[in-house]
């Protein structure tokens, strides 16, 4: 499933929301990104149009929307795809990165470690 950034941005934040109308989302979104309510409504019916959201219930002529897809699905290869793309399908490239650039929490290092001590 190809998606666009702001239609990835929606998805992620139903994600977290588990459930969300139009309108609420709309609210969350503003709080950092300018855009009308009419360009929510559009993404979120390009992502129903895609199934990666799905209609649960209503409230009158209020829909409530939930994801239809899981997270995984959708991460693991977009995750694939950006290697490929960005780090020429190196993922040293990406765990340099990670480990050298990012600010990472010793919770973090010892989630990755945990993964490197299974992988053996």
């Amino acid at each position: 499933m190809k998606l666009s950034e702001f239609e990835l941005e929606v998805i992620n934040l139903l994600w977290e929301l588990k459930e969300s109308t139009a309108p609420e989302l709309h609210r969350h979104i503003i709080k950092h990104k300018q855009v009308t309510y009419s360009t929510v409504k559009t993404i979120i019916d390009r992502l129903e149009k895609k199934q990666a959201i799905k209609r649960i219930k209503n409230f009158g002529r209020t829909i409530v929307y939930a994801p239809a897809i899981k997270q995984e699905s959708l991460q693991k290869p977009m995750i694939k795809k950006f290697i490929e793309k960005v780090c020429a399908g190196n993922p040293r490239l990406l765990l340099n990165h990670l480990l050298e650039d990012e600010k990472l929490s010793d919770d973090d290092i010892a989630y990755l470690q945990s993964i490197i001590n299974k992988r053996k």
